[in-house]
């Protein structure tokens, strides 16, 4: 079972397979693994203990700069064990900690206090897209149409509690890709365009 993977000098945490959303990207569509990791499919969610045991087995902290929760799933799915994780992982490197996620917590886990979230020293949001309509169509979301709206109340959130970034695939339409990079500066985030393994 791979928890945790090496892409390049960044050390990932695969938590789960479970997602609300079916990308028409998403990378897990087109390959089993990532990275050093065969797969990424988990025969099972691995508990508290067995991440943590995982971690503190791991011989190559000193050859990472930054370590990211970011499997074949989306993370806050489990979203109080990422916290727990997060916590843990803090307590034994002064490594770089980092969430990618879909931005839909308050969907997935409602109630959730976003405020948990200031310990990640950078969350990086999908944003996919500029409008609800186009985001409906690309990421395919369980929670309908809306989710957009959701989903930018989410980003506005989490920007009060730590270093927030977005990120769209280099596949949109360029008017598309001008029009996220308006919404990112109109948030006064950061806006990466990333390519399908970036």
């Amino acid at each position: 079972m791979t928890i945790f993977y090496r892409l390049g000098n960044k050390l990932y945490i695969n938590i789960t397979n479970q997602c609300p959303c079916n990308c028409v990207f998403c990378i897990r569509n087109y390959t089993n693994g990532v990275g050093d990791a065969p797969t990424l499919w988990l025969p099972h969610e691995p508990t508290i203990g067995e991440i943590k045991a995982a971690f503190d087995a791991r011989q190559d902290l000193n050859q990472v700069n930054e370590i990211v929760f970011c499997g074949y799933g989306e993370p806050m799915t489990r979203a109080q064990d990422v916290i727990e994780i997060a916590k843990y992982i803090k307590t034994k490197t002064s490594l770089l900690v980092r969430l990618n996620t879909n931005g839909l917590v308050n969907f997935l886990s409602p109630g959730f206090d976003i405020s948990s979230l200031a310990i990640m020293d950078t969350i990086s949001v999908s944003l996919n897209a500029d409008d609800a309509e186009a985001y409906y169509r690309i990421v395919q979301p369980v929670y309908g149409i809306d989710t957009y709206n959701g989903l930018m109340q989410f980003i506005t959130e989490a920007a009060r509690y730590t270093k927030v970034q977005l990120t769209i695939m280099e596949t949109l339409a360029p008017e598309r890709i001008e029009n996220c990079q308006r919404i990112a500066a109109t948030l006064g985030l950061p806006l990466i365009v990333r390519s399908m393994t970036g």
